[in-house]
């Protein structure tokens, strides 16, 4: 039977759910804008850093790497992450806090890797035996290139570019 007292109760509760569905979206879509930016995109500015283009084949940056020493590199624009020392030959340091885990799969050749596992975002907690670890469900992922040696992991570790600057590691 028909509410004949309140004929716009229906209409009044269809009003709040189209006005609730439309502030959520609003917040939603809020969000995916930078706070205090302009909803366009800027265009680059020489404080914007662009994304780095592929190293030369043999330098190592491709794979979120680098080689040291090089004459003619370009100048290291990131903070120091460790000394090249710090890092042992065949193993690696794990600065979960500045997010990477760096490796020296050999003298002089230091990779950079995220420290989130592929498998279920747990961080890395060691490196040993030629292999980065997850405590959580036993992925191993290699030095090398991060590729998974050891699942449940669906994928390689994603890699984080890093150069040596002298004997310095820093963000490239």
């Amino acid at each position: 039977m028909e509410n004949l007292e309140n004929p716009c109760a229906c209409a009044g509760r269809r009003q709040l759910l189209a006005a609730m569905t439309a502030a959520g979206a609003a917040v939603t879509l809020g969000g995916c804008a930078t706070y205090g930016a302009p909803f366009s995109t800027p265009a680059p500015s020489a404080s914007t850093s662009a994304p780095a283009a592929p190293a030369p084949s043999g330098t190592g940056t491709a794979s979120g790497g680098a080689s040291g020493g090089a004459a003619g590199s370009a100048p290291a624009a990131g903070p120091v992450l460790a000394q090249l020392s710090d890092i042992p030959v065949g193993g690696g340091k794990i600065l979960a806090s500045q997010g990477v885990v760096l490796t020296q799969p050999t003298a002089g050749t230091v990779k950079g890797f995220s420290p989130i596992c592929t498998h279920q975002g747990c961080t890395v907690s060691t490196v040993s035996g030629g292999t980065i670890n997850c405590p959580c469900h036993g992925s191993r992922y290699s030095i090398t290139d991060g590729s998974v040696q050891a699942g449940p992991a669906p994928r390689s570790l994603a890699p984080v570019a890093v150069v040596v600057d002298g004997g310095a590691v820093r963000k490239g």
